[in-house]
């Protein structure tokens, strides 16, 4: 009944939310005109046909996009088709870059996912009918879930994790969050303590598949054109990567990489190069400017190198290169001789730290590591990644010697590995059990 009536109130939301989400997407649209491109496929509608009996993959942004990547791959290889379904620009845009051949066959298509509205999504499935839908990480939409559910379409979480946080803050009052959840067809999770964790508030065909972010493939351009830059932008320095840096904790990483450039000053020694690669693109004006006004000599990505990372300007003398682009993490990473991974200095908690530690990179991030709880306590357990208390921790463990066991990181990334082929078979044994439930019907 409580159920019910919020879908009710939900729905008629959605009359006066519609024309606030468009004008948001106009306004994102002035910065990226892909946000309001294609604006029929939001409400169902769709120039070309989409694939039929697909699997439904939907991967909000560029994390979990890439994340899916080798799943993907393995199951366009044996002939799978392919619906890929995205919110931002840059999720669709890496698909679209991915599986161009995919895409140009009718194997695959990249489009944006509909608005969260019922009759959104009923165009959506008569245009499609997946066989199967996935939800990446966590993203819990109820007109999308119980869409799926009215005309019969298994949706399944994957790649989920519950954080201690939210599995408490769900738990109390009238527990919405956790009946929506109970939505779901089932779930493929990233831990058995995960899978304990979703049984535990009703949702039904959990299995632990694993964390798909050690699948997924690094670019080797990245990778090429951090190894070609590496000795003209910090010969004979230490590189520090702050990556995916979130607002509430600039402050903290500006007065860090202050006290570390006046140490080096004072011991007549070369400074680190600070690499600061801010999460959102709307904070790297902010980010530039505050490490500006700290009378910190700052130079951002997008005046040393071109297009295609090929250096046009000389760092000498800088302190700090803000990395103001997107989709080009691993080349920052790449850069680094260790890794601050952000977002553990705030509240909102740490964001992933796999990419890093793929690239064999030790990894320091703050307190709040609820967000990562799998793979962070694994990880920490390993030795291959720390969490650090405070700035004067951060600032403490950034001045001593960069240390690398880069055979411990080996072993722990091969432990984890694995999770795209378990997760595969997930997809199939949960189609089989439809396919039974129907037939014994």
């Amino acid at each position: 009944m409580i159920l019910n009536l919020f879908l009710v109130f939900y729905r008629l939301l959605w009359i006066p939310l519609l024309p606030l989400v468009l004008i948001y997407l106009w306004r994102r649209g002035r910065r990226d005109p892909d946000y309001a491109g294609k604006i029929a496929e939001r409400f169902g509608f769709y120039r070309t046909p989409l694939p039929q009996d697909a699997i439904w993959f939907h991967a909000v942004s560029l994390g979990e996009t890439r994340s899916a990547l080798a799943l993907i791959k393995l199951a366009l290889a044996r002939g799978d088709k392919v619906v890929l379904t995205h919110f931002t620009p840059a999720g669709r845009r890496e698909a679209e870059h991915q599986f161009s051949a995919e895409i140009s066959t009718g194997q695959l298509a990249a489009i944006w996912v509909p608005f969260d509205m019922r009759w959104c999504y009923r165009r959506f499935f008569n245009a499609c009918r997946p066989k199967i839908g996935l939800t990446l990480e966590v993203e819990i939409w109820p007109a999308m879930i119980f869409a799926a559910k009215r005309v019969g379409i298994p949706l399944y979480m994957c790649n989920s994790i519950y954080g201690t946080l939210p599995l408490a803050r769900d738990s109390k009052g009238l527990r919405l969050r956790q009946r929506i959840i109970k939505g779901f067809a089932g779930g493929f999770v990233k831990s058995s303590i995960q899978a304990e964790r979703f049984a535990s508030v009703g949702l039904e065909n959990v299995t632990a598949t694993g964390e798909l972010r050690f699948d997924q493939p690094v670019p080797p351009a990245l990778l090429e054109a951090a190894q070609r830059s590496r000795p003209s932008l910090a010969s004979g320095r230490e590189v520090v990567t702050i990556a995916s840096g979130v607002e509430g904790e600039e402050q903290l990483f500006i007065d860090v990489v202050t006290k570390l450039v006046e140490q080096a000053r004072a011991l007549d020694k070369p400074s680190p190069l600070i690499v600061y690669v801010p999460r959102a693109p709307e904070r790297f004006d902010a980010v530039a400017d505050g490490l500006k006004q700290a009378d910190l000599t700052v130079r951002r990505r997008s005046d040393l190198f071109d297009s295609k990372l090929e250096q046009v300007a000389e760092l000498e003398g800088t302190d700090v290169l803000v990395g103001d682009s997107l989709g080009e993490m691993y080349f920052y990473l790449a850069l680094a001789d260790r890794v601050v991974v952000g977002g553990g200095f705030t509240k909102n908690g740490s964001h992933n730290i796999i990419e890093p530690l793929m690239l064999m990179k030790p990894v320091l991030t703050g307190p709040y590591v609820w967000t990562i709880e799998y793979p962070f306590c694994e990880a920490e357990a390993a030795g291959v990644a720390v969490s650090l208390p405070d700035q004067q921790a951060l600032l403490a463990a950034l001045s001593k010697p960069t240390t690398v066991n880069v055979a411990r990181i080996e072993a722990f990334l091969a432990e984890h590995g694995g999770a795209s082929v378990r997760t595969l078979a997930a997809i199939d044994k949960a189609l089989g059990e439809v396919t039974d439930e129907t037939l014994t019907h």
